[in-house]
């Protein structure tokens, strides 16, 4: 499914695209967004399972994981990376919250995390979403992944964004079973304010 809205294209794969090649894509997006020959992007999909390095870290990707590729051209946009990291994990968070999971920032840790419960009585923190941005030439690339339904079982062997002691949850391991669609409306429905976000003054 594409569509267009304030001229920044929507894209949702029907079914998962390989890690190489959606990247590949991406960056060939986000370079004709430099060129201005093309419109920004949004694109969610998922991948097949692969494990990634990005600096030194390594990044599960996997079915039942929404994946977020993100191609906005801050030039236009304010030209603060801080800024755009800040308020697109604003915009996970409150597409978190349309489905029931309260989610949150956590001081020095990258990522999305929430309480999850842990055997016996009690919770702990635990990260629902990564975020990973790179920026080109003031446009963005990447974005976000949200642990929907993934088999977290191959997180094994991985430290999440190279944080060792917190454990990795999901939406249906918090008993708030979301399909892509559903997940998918609730980022849709919290985008104009992510976009009002990133326009607003510092």
């Amino acid at each position: 499914m594409t569509y267009s809205t304030d001229d920044i294209e929507w894209r949702i794969a029907p079914a998962p695209v390989a890690y190489e090649a959606a990247v590949a894509e991406m960056e060939a997006r986000a370079a004709a967004v430099v060129a201005g020959t093309a419109c920004e992007l949004v694109w969610l999909l998922e991948h097949p399972p692969v494990k990634t390095g990005r600096g030194g870290r390594y990044t599960y990707h996997g079915p039942g994981q929404r994946i977020g590729y993100v191609v906005l051209d801050l030039d236009k946009r304010g030209r603060d990376v801080r800024h755009f990291v800040h308020a697109l994990e604003g915009w996970v968070i409150a597409a978190l919250a349309d489905i029931g999971i309260a989610a949150f920032r956590a001081p020095g840790r990258i990522g999305i995390w929430t309480m999850a419960p842990v055997p016996g009585g009690g919770a702990v923190e635990a990260k629902i979403g990564a975020i990973g941005v790179r920026v080109r030439r003031w446009v963005t690339l990447h974005g976000f992944s949200v642990n929907l339904s993934p088999d977290l079982s191959h997180f094994g062997g991985i430290v999440p964004c190279g944080i060792a002691e917190y454990p990795v949850t999901s939406s249906e391991s918090l008993g708030k079973s979301a399909d892509l669609a559903t997940f998918d409306a609730a980022l849709a429905a919290a985008f104009p304010a992510f976009l009002q976000t990133l326009s607003s003054p510092r």
